[in-house]
C-alpha cells in the first residue's frame, strides 16, 4: 500500500550480521553528479525517451520564444539524411560573449548548464517576459543526449560556431565576419545528432514534428515555418494569418451548432492581480455530435495533458452558459446545469501567455500554475456571456444543447436502483453532506479536527463533496476484531458516511451502497497529521480492502509552507504555497534564479489545516483543478508481504520488530521534528 508520506517495503528487518555484512557506508559512498551527469544517468527525468521528438521540440521551442519575444519571422526544420535534426531562426542569436560572473561564452553556458538561461530574469527589460521554455533545462538536456551538436550563430556582423559531443565542448568557440551581402546576418541554427541509446528508437517522427511545426504556425499568424526531410524529399511550408479560428475549423467534427466564438484577453499594465501581457486567446465551437477537438498551448507550448489554463476555460465557459440560461428561462424545472453538462461538446483551441508557467514534471505536458485557473476564467466569462446576450439564438442554441446534456446524464443516474429507505442507516450528525446524487463525482473528505472541519465546510463545493470532521487520533484497528469495530465513534461515523460496510480481502461486498466517489483523508502536514493518516490508511487496509482495489481511496496533500513574494517588475505580489521542506528550498531557489530578493519573502508555516482559511484550503487542496491529490493503491508487494508489513508497523506486541526496522531503514525516513 502507498500513499504520500511512506512506501512499505516487504523485506523483513536485516539483523545485525546482516547489516555487517554489506558495504561500507562511509564519505566516500557519496556521489557528486556534475553538469550534465544527471541527465545521462536518469534521461526519462527529463525527457521522454522513445524517441528524441522532445529533445528537438525544446530546440524548437527556443525559437519560438525569440518570435513570441518580436523577435524573428521565420522557424526552418530540417531532417537530414544521417537521422540529425536542423533548427534555424532569424532572431537575435544566442549571446556569445562572456558571462560576467562565469567568465566563459554564454552560448556555452546555455548548452552545458542546467538551470541557465534567459528566461530566468521576469523583470521590466529582461530578455524574455513570456517563454516556453524550460527556464534553461531543456537546450542543456538536448545537448546531454545528443552523441553531436553543433550551435551557429549570426551576431553583430559575426559568425560563431561552437561544436559538443555527450553534452561537453569538442569544438571551442570560433568566429569570422559576415559579408556584407550575407542572407543571413542574425538568427540561430543548431543541428541535433540525439544518441541512440538514450531512446527507444533514434529517428525523429516526422508525422509528430510536421504537427508541431504546423501548430508553431498556426499559433503565431504571420511567421514562416517551413519542414524538409532529406530522405523523403518532402517539404512543407505554414504561414496562417487566420489563426486559431483557422486552425479548428479543420479539426472539428459534426456541422457547427453556432458560428465559432474567437476571442483574446491580456491584462493591463495597471492589472493588481496578474502581471501585464498574460492572458489567452482562444477558439470555442460548439457541435451537437461528433468527435470533438480540443487543444491547448502556454506560451505556444502544446499541453497535451491540459491543466489550469483549460481549467479556466472550463469554468468561464461554464459560468457564461448557465447565467445566459439562468436569465433568459432556458432551464426546465428540476434541471440542474453542471460543468461537464455545458462543456461536453465545445472543441477549443486555447493559447495562453502565463508569464513564469509551472509544469507538471520536465516534459511540460501539463500545467499546474493554479493562477492560471482564474487568470483564463476571468476573460472568458464576461467575453463569452456578452457575446451569447448580444446573439441571444446562439446563447438558446447552446443552452438547449447543455440541458440536454443534462437530462441524459439525469436518465442514466435514474437506471441505478436505489436501496429501500429500511436499509440505509441514520447519516452520522457532524455529516456536512453534499448535494449531488452521482457516486462517481461525490468526494468525502476525511477532516483532522473540528477546526479545519469548519474551513473545509467553508471552501468546499458542496454540490458534490463533503465534510467528515474527525476528533483526536482515530483508533489503531489493526487487530480489532470486525463485529467490535463499531464501538468506536469515529470508525462507526466512517463506515456509515461512506456507506460501505466493514469486510476482508476474500468477503463478498457490495460496493452499491457507495455514496462517494472518492474518499479523501484530509490531515495537517506534519507529524501528526502523518501518524492519523496511517491510522486511516490501516482502517481501509484492514476493513474496507475494495475501496482500495476499487481507486476509491485517496490522500489530500495540503501545503505545509506558504510564501509572500513582493512585487516584481511586471509581475505583481504573489502567493506561493508548498508541500514541504524541500519544495520550499527549491521555491526559494527558483525565486533567486528569477531575481528575487528572497531576504524579502515571507515564509509562514501553518501549524494545521485549521489555520488556513477557507479559500486558502479550496484552493490548495480541495480544488480538483488545483490541488495535488494521492490515489492509494497496492504496491508491488504481494498480498502475505504487505500484510506481514502492516503487522511489524502496526501490531501491539511488534515493538521489537519494530526497533529492528528503525535501525535498518530509520535513515531513509524524511522527519519534521
Amino acid at each position: 500500500m502507498s500513499a504520500s508520506r511512506s512506501r512499505v517495503s516487504g523485506k523483513s528487518a536485516p539483523n545485525k550480521s546482516e547489516k555487517s555484512a554489506g558495504a561500507e557506508y562511509g564519505e566516500a559512498s557519496i556521489r557528486v553528479l556534475k553538469g550534465l551527469e544527471p541527465v545521462r544517468q536518469r534521461p526519462g527525468m527529463y525527457t521522454r525517451t522513445e524517441n528524441p521528438l522532445h529533445i528537438i521540440q525544446e530546440v524548437i521551442d527556443n525559437s519560438a520564444d525569440e518570435i513570441l519575444a518580436g523577435y524573428g519571422t521565420r522557424i526552418d526544420v530540417t531532417v537530414l539524411a544521417d537521422g540529425a535534426v536542423s533548427v534555424e531562426d532569424d532572431g537575435r542569436g544566442i549571446p556569445v560573449g562572456n558571462h560576467p560572473e562565469e567568465k566563459v561564452p554564454v552560448v556555452e553556458i546555455v548548452f552545458t548548464r542546467l538551470h541557465a538561461g534567459g528566461k530566468f530574469d521576469k523583470r521590466a527589460g529582461g530578455a524574455y517576459s513570456f517563454s516556453g521554455g524550460l527556464h534553461g533545462v531543456g537546450v542543456s538536456v538536448t545537448n546531454a543526449l545528443s552523441r553531436r551538436l553543433e550551435v551557429v550563430v549570426w551576431r553583430d556582423k559575426r559568425e560563431h560556431t561552437i561544436a559538443f559531443s555527450g553534452g561537453e565542448v569538442i569544438e571551442p568557440l570560433r568566429s569570422r565576419a559576415i559579408a556584407a551581402g550575407a542572407a543571413r546576418q542574425s538568427g540561430t541554427r543548431v543541428t541535433v545528432w540525439p544518441d541512440s541509446k538514450y531512446f527507444d528508437s533514434p529517428k525523429v517522427s516526422v508525422d509528430e514534428l510536421e504537427r508541431l511545426l504546423r501548430s508553431k504556425a498556426i499559433l503565431m499568424p504571420g511567421t514562416q515555418v517551413s519542414l524538409r526531410v532529406a530522405s523523403s524529399g518532402l517539404e512543407r511550408t505554414w504561414r496562417f494569418e487566420g489563426g486559431l479560428g483557422e486552425y479548428l475549423l479543420g479539426a472539428v467534427g459534426g456541422e457547427l451548432l453556432t458560428p465559432l466564438f474567437e476571442a483574446e484577453g491580456y491584462a493591463p499594465a495597471d492589472d493588481a492581480t496578474f502581471a501585464e501581457g498574460e492572458g489567452a486567446n482562444w477558439v470555442l465551437a460548439w457541435t451537437d455530435e461528433g468527435p470533438v477537438a480540443r487543444e491547448s498551448f502556454v506560451n505556444l507550448i502544446p499541453t497535451t495533458a491540459g491543466g489550469t489554463h483549460e481549467a479556466g476555460l472550463r469554468e468561464g465557459v461554464y459560468n457564461a452558459v448557465r447565467a445566459f440560461a439562468e436569465a433568459h428561462g432556458s432551464l426546465p424545472k428540476g434541471i440542474r446545469l453542471l460543468p461537464e453538462d455545458v462543456f461536453n461538446r465545445v472543441s477549443f483551441v486555447l493559447s495562453a501567455k502565463v508569464l513564469d508557467p509551472q509544469f507538471q514534471g520536465q516534459i511540460k505536458e501539463r500545467l499546474n500554475s493554479r493562477d492560471a485557473v482564474r487568470l483564463v476564467a476571468s476573460f472568458v466569462r464576461p467575453q463569452l456571456e456578452f457575446w451569447l446576450n448580444q446573439h441571444p439564438e446562439y446563447g438558446r442554441r447552446i443552452a438547449e444543447l447543455a440541458v440536454q446534456q443534462a437530462q441524459a446524464r439525469n436518465r442514466a443516474l435514474q437506471k441505478i436502483e436505489k436501496r429501500k429507505s429500511s436499509a440505509v442507516a441514520v447519516l452520522p450528525g457532524k455529516l456536512t453532506d453534499c448535494e449531488s446524487t452521482e457516486i462517481a463525482r461525490n468526494e468525502l473528505f476525511l477532516v483532522e479536527g473540528d477546526s479545519a472541519g469548519g474551513s473545509a465546510k467553508m471552501g468546499r463545493d458542496k454540490e458534490y463533496q463533503a465534510i467528515l470532521p474527525l476528533r483526536g487520533k482515530v483508533l489503531n484497528t489493526w487487530e480489532v476484531e470486525r463485529d467490535r469495530l463499531f464501538g468506536n465513534a469515529e470508525v462507526h461515523d466512517i463506515a456509515v458516511a461512506i456507506g460501505v460496510d466493514p469486510h476482508g480481502p476474500t468477503d463478498a461486498v457490495d460496493l452499491g451502497g457507495l455514496r462517494y466517489g472518492k474518499v479523501c483523508i484530509l490531515a495537517d502536514a506534519d507529524v501528526d497529521g502523518a501518524h492519523i493518516q496511517v491510522l486511516l490508511l490501516t482502517l481501509f487496509f484492514r476493513h474496507f480492502p475494495r475501496l482500495i482495489e476499487a481507486g476509491h481511496v485517496y490522500v489530500a496533500r495540503p501545503p505545509l509552507f506558504r510564501l509572500d513574494v513582493g512585487p516584481q517588475g511586471k509581475r505583481p505580489a504573489r502567493r506561493l504555497y508548498c508541500l514541504d521542506e524541500d519544495e520550499r528550498l527549491a521555491t526559494l531557489a527558483k525565486l533567486k534564479d528569477e531575481g528575487v530578493r528572497v531576504e524579502g519573502v515571507e515564509i509562514g508555516r501553518f501549524k494545521g489545516l485549521g489555520e488556513m482559511t477557507a479559500q486558502q484550503l479550496w484552493e490548495t487542496t480541495m480544488n480538483p483543478d488545483t490541488r495535488r491529490l494521492l490515489p492509494v493503491a497496492l504496491g508491488a508487494l504481494d498480498e502475505r508481504a504487505t500484510v506481514d508489513t502492516m503487522t511489524m508497523l502496526m501490531g501491539r506486541g511488534e515493538a521489537s520488530a519494530r526497533r529492528s526496522w528503525l535501525e535498518a531503514h530509520g535513515n531513509e525516513v524524511e522527519v519534521d521534528v
